[in-house]
């Protein structure tokens, strides 16, 4: 069953955790993702925080595979910054294959962010977002298949 942006943004923190769980990994992305965070889901804060992540902070994350890293689209202008490792390894959630977004090594800002995400519909990644050992926030990538 595809699970879309809309379906994603209206579950409760249980169904995206349970959604991550059945998402099998998938391939490593390349390319150009549209990025939505999904913040305090089923809260009253959750659209306000949608609305300012999406148009002001983080506006995806561009993918190149061949090198095995990733780029954060930030700010309204979509700059390219802050830069990732990305690879292959269990997950912190659930011990199982995930694809891991690696900032420890590659950025003085987010060295404690690691991120982990699954291909839960093609061309859309379900994120979690960990500081430090910290599960705080989920996102989703979204790419033209």
């Amino acid at each position: 069953m595809a699970v879309t942006l809309y379906d994603l943004t209206t579950m409760s923190q249980d169904q995206l955790d349970d959604v991550f769980r059945r998402g099998p990994m998938g391939e490593i992305p390349d390319g150009d993702a549209q990025g939505t965070a999904i913040v305090a889901p089923g809260t009253d804060l959750e659209v306000p925080v949608l609305i300012f992540t999406r148009w002001l902070a983080w506006r995806g994350k561009v993918f190149y595979r061949p090198q095995g890293y990733l780029l954060n689209k930030v700010g309204p202008l979509g700059l390219h910054l802050v830069k990732a490792w990305v690879y292959v390894a269990p997950s912190w959630f659930d011990g199982q294959p995930a694809i891991i977004l690696d900032y420890s090594k590659t950025s003085l800002i987010a060295h404690k962010v690691r991120d982990e995400i699954r291909e839960v519909s093609p061309g859309t990644f379900l994120g979690i977002v960990y500081y430090g050992t910290l599960k705080t926030i989920n996102f989703v990538l979204q790419f033209n298949t």
